[in-house]
């Protein structure tokens, strides 16, 4: 019998977005962005803003697969946050 973390079942299953497969094993933090953008404006079910939604996502995705995380794959879900406050019009954090 498999056992699956309950994080995994939230990054799959999200109610408030509907992820495009794969999205967080992307290697271009502009590309994860731009998809964790469209899939947050898309959302009708979300509870807050598109950037936030989407922020929330990222930064629990990143959280949840902690050390298992590859270090180069966290490097860019890190860039990927930079790259969503471009992408919402946010300032950058320096």
């Amino acid at each position: 019998m498999t056992t699956r973390k309950w994080s995994q079942d939230v990054t799959r299953h999200s109610h408030a977005l509907d992820l495009e497969r794969d999205v967080f094993t992307l290697d271009d933090p502009k590309v994860i962005a731009a998809s964790l953008k469209r899939s947050a404006e898309a959302s009708g079910r979300r509870r807050a803003t598109p950037f936030r939604s989407a922020m929330s996502m990222l930064t629990f995705y990143i959280n949840r697969a902690g050390e298992d995380l590859d270090p180069r794959q966290k490097r860019i879900l890190e860039e990927a946050k930079e790259e969503l406050r471009v992408a919402f019009g946010r300032p950058r954090r320096d």
